[in-house]
């Protein structure tokens, strides 16, 4: 079996019968690969080098033409037909739907779980990015920190909506975990974690949320799921 895309003129497949995993060990990366390591699908992952700018080749553009991680490639998609598909939280529904997990079948509560997953992707993810940059990366640097504390504080706000919505719940839907808690965990876990934050948004307030991030960091797939492609 030969897989037809310019994306493996660069990343060549060892293994074309199975989905294609193309990304790094971000926040957004990490979503992909611990949601194929819970799903249980054979797959093969590909590391592209962000600091490279290898998501801006020629090659991973084909696959993914705004050029950001990560992408997939199934050579098995819908109707046997073969399926590209960019944006994690697309990737996270898809996928959901492929194997008939993490995702309620309730028309009802899939929507809300579908919401919690927006809600991450437009809030929680690019506020507590711009917070990384401005706490700890280069933004650390401008004599202003009227840009930080707005991200600080947003990002506050958003930790106090999700600690909420915890409050008596295992998971964000409930007893069931799911595509919306995959969404978070890796942000959460690199908000306090490698971008240095938990002092500055106060993260000790917000119990239920560390008491959820424990639980979901413990389980196995989990664990794998953040480490794939890391080298």
């Amino acid at each position: 079996m030969t897989l037809d895309h310019p994306i493996f003129a660069k990343w060549p497949a060892a293994h074309p019968d199975r989905l294609q995993l193309f990304g790094a060990p971000t926040p957004n990366g990490v979503k992909v690969s611990i949601m194929l390591e819970e799903c249980g699908l054979p797959y093969e992952a590909h590391r592209v080098d962000i600091m490279a700018n290898e998501s801006h080749d020629p090659a991973f553009l084909a696959l993914n033409p705004n050029g950001k991680i990560p992408a997939i490639y199934d050579p098995d998609g819908p109707g046997g037909k073969p399926l590209a598909l960019f944006e994690s939280g697309a990737i996270l529904i898809y996928l959901a739907d492929k194997t008939g997990q993490f995702l309620p079948a309730d028309p009802g509560e899939r929507y809300q779980a579908i919401q919690w997953l927006m809600w991450q992707m437009g809030g929680a993810g690019p506020i507590f990015g711009q917070l990384g940059f401005f706490h700890k990366f280069a933004g650390k640097d401008y004599e202003d920190k009227r840009p930080r504390d707005r991200y600080a504080a947003e990002s506050a706000r958003l930790l106090d909506v999700l600690d909420g919505r915890l409050d008596g719940r295992t998971w964000i839907m409930g007893a069931d975990y799911g595509i919306a808690d995959i969404s978070l965990l890796g942000w959460i876990r690199n908000l306090i974690g490698f971008y240095d934050a938990a002092e500055i948004v106060g993260f000790d307030r917000f119990k239920h949320v560390q008491a959820w991030l424990d639980r979901g960091l413990a389980r196995p797939a989990v664990q794998r799921g953040l480490v794939v492609a890391a080298t």
